[in-house]
């Protein structure tokens, strides 16, 4: 199970990030741009292979579930 931001989002600010600094912006006067969406990714395959079982509840909210 993997709970964490959205990785196309993190690409998207480092390109934003870069812009701004080639059109000459100082990196140390930017400001620290946080996430805003997470994901929640579950391996129900690692899950059985370990013996664990992920409630239903858990399923339905998962943004991506892996079988």
């Amino acid at each position: 199970m993997s709970y964490g931001p959205i990785e196309k989002d993190s690409f998207r600010l480092a390109g934003i990030y870069a812009a701004r600094i080639l059109k000459g912006e100082k990196p140390a006067s930017l400001p620290v741009m946080q996430p805003t969406k997470f994901e929640l990714v579950i391996n129900l395959a690692a899950a059985k292979a370990l013996g664990l079982e992920v409630p239903d509840k858990l399923l339905a909210v998962a943004d991506e579930v892996i079988e």
